[in-house]
C-alpha cells in the first residue's frame, strides 16, 4: 500500500467506526465516552485482532493486513457491499486499474456512441475525464463541447457547472452520489497526480464537495433512473447505464435511455434540429 492508500484506510476505518454506536452491535452504552461511535478497543475485541494492531491500522502505519482480516473488520463496522470492496480495495485486495488501461477514446467507440441515435452518451477516463460524446449527449449538455478541456470531467462541472446543476432533478442528492461513486472508484489511486490537482481544485471551489468529501462515504454505481430538466423539452426520465469496453480497460461509456415514452418522444425532438431552429434569433 501507498502511503496515500494507508491514510485514506486509516481515516475511513475511523469514520466508520464514529457512526456505529455500541447498541448496534451488541454492546452496553456505557459511560464517559467521549466521542460518538465505537472505541477502538471495541472494534479490536469484535473483529478478533489485538487493540494495538488495530490502532496502528487506524494511525496510516505500515502494515500488511491480510485479506482475513479485512473481511472481519467489514463484518465488524457493518459496511455496506460497496463499502467492504472500498475496504478490499484501500487494503491491496484488488482494485488498481486493468493491465493495458487507456486514457484516449478509440474511432471505434465514438462510432458506437454516434450510433445510438437519440440516446445520450459520453465516455470517461479513469479519473473521470470526458473523452468523447455523441450529438444527443451534445443536446443534453451543451456545456461538454464548450468547457475548456482541461476541466472537461464530469465531477468538475457536476460540482461547478451552473448549468449541470440546473439540468439535474435534485442535485443535492445526485451531486452526492456522483461524489460517492468517483471515491469508491479512485479510493486505491488518490495520490494519482490527476486525481490530487482534481480533488485539491473542487475544494477550493465547491464547499458541498469539501464537506462530502470529508465523509468519506463511498458507494457502487447501479442502473436506475435519473431526473433532468432540460432547458428545451422540460423533464426527462432517463435510465443510467455503465458500460466498461472490454478492449478498453480504463474507460467507461455511460448511456441514457429513455425510461417511458414522454421521455423518448422528447429526446427525438432533442435530437432533430428542428427545435434548435425554434430557438434561433
Amino acid at each position: 500500500m501507498t502511503a496515500t492508500a494507508r491514510r485514506e484506510l486509516a481515516e475511513f476505518l475511523g469514520s466508520r467506526r464514529r457512526q456505529l454506536t455500541p447498541a448496534a452491535v451488541g454492546l452496553a452504552p456505557g459511560g464517559n465516552r467521549r466521542t460518538p461511535g465505537l472505541r477502538r478497543e471495541e472494534v479490536a475485541l469484535l473483529a478478533g485482532v489485538s487493540h494495538t494492531w488495530y490502532t496502528w491500522l487506524e494511525q496510516g502505519r505500515d502494515i500488511r493486513p491480510s485479506r482475513q482480516v479485512m473481511d472481519a473488520l467489514a463484518r465488524t463496522l457493518q459496511l455496506s457491499a460497496a463499502e467492504h470492496e472500498y475496504l478490499l480495495r484501500l487494503s491491496g485486495h484488488g482494485g488498481g486499474l486493468p493491465a493495458g488501461a487507456v486514457e484516449a477514446l478509440p474511432v471505434h467507440l465514438q462510432r458506437l456512441m454516434d450510433a445510438l441515435g437519440s440516446s445520450p452518451a459520453y465516455a470517461i477516463t479513469s479519473s473521470w475525464s470526458i473523452v468523447g460524446w455523441n450529438r444527443a449527449y451534445e443536446r443534453l449538455y451543451p456545456g461538454v463541447a464548450t468547457v475548456p478541456a482541461a476541466d472537461r470531467n464530469l465531477l468538475w462541472v457536476v460540482f461547478t457547472d451552473p448549468a449541470v446543476r440546473d439540468l439535474l432533478g435534485d442535485w443535492p442528492t445526485d451531486s452526492r452520489r456522483f461524489l460517492t461513486q468517483f471515491r469508491a472508484e479512485v479510493g486505491p489511486r488518490l495520490a494519482d497526480p490527476d486525481v490530487v490537482d482534481l480533488v485539491t481544485r473542487l475544494q477550493s471551489v465547491s464547499p458541498a464537495f469539501g464537506e462530502g468529501w470529508a465523509s468519506h462515504d463511498v458507494d457502487r454505481f447501479s442502473s436506475t433512473e435519473r431526473r433532468f430538466e432540460h432547458p428545451v423539452v422540460g423533464t426527462l426520465v432517463l435510465e443510467h447505464h455503465q458500460l466498461t469496453p472490454a478492449d478498453a480497460p480504463g474507460l467507461q461509456l455511460v448511456v441514457y435511455t429513455a425510461a417511458d415514452g414522454d421521455s423518448a418522444a422528447k429526446l427525438a425532438r432533442l435530437a432533430g434540429d428542428a427545435v434548435w431552429e425554434d430557438r434561433s434569433p
